[in-house]
């Protein structure tokens, strides 16, 4: 990937983050934002979305696609590229991916330390 792909990516995370935290609020649930992919053309942006908490993630990702012209606008006033970005929300489980494998590598060394 190229350096000014990678710029824009975390430029685009940056203020979705911010104009996400700020514009919209999500009861019982925090969502950030944890990675932003732009295609080549930077006419699209997959925005890669992870929930914690008891807040259906089905809901945020709706709540966030109906707020996507009004995210799109702020970004646009906020980051100026020849094309604003459409933006394409997904949700990243890999936070919970990440917890479950320590869980797993947790209980596999728990009756190593006990045979000793």
């Amino acid at each position: 990937m190229k350096h000014r792909q990678l710029r824009v990516n975390e430029v685009l995370k940056r203020e979705l983050s911010s104009i996400v935290a700020r514009e919209i609020t999500f009861e019982g649930a925090l969502v950030s934002i944890n990675h932003v992919d732009v295609t080549a053309d930077l006419k699209n942006a997959h925005v890669f979305v992870s929930v914690l908490g008891p807040a259906g993630d089905a809901s945020v990702i709706n709540k966030l696609e109906s707020h996507r012209p009004a995210l799109q606008a702020e970004l646009a006033r906020r980051v100026v590229l020849k094309y604003t970005p459409h933006l394409l929300f997904h949700l990243d489980d890999s936070i919970e991916r990440g917890t479950r494998v320590i869980e797993i590598l947790q209980e596999i060394e728990t009756p190593r330390g006990k045979a000793k």
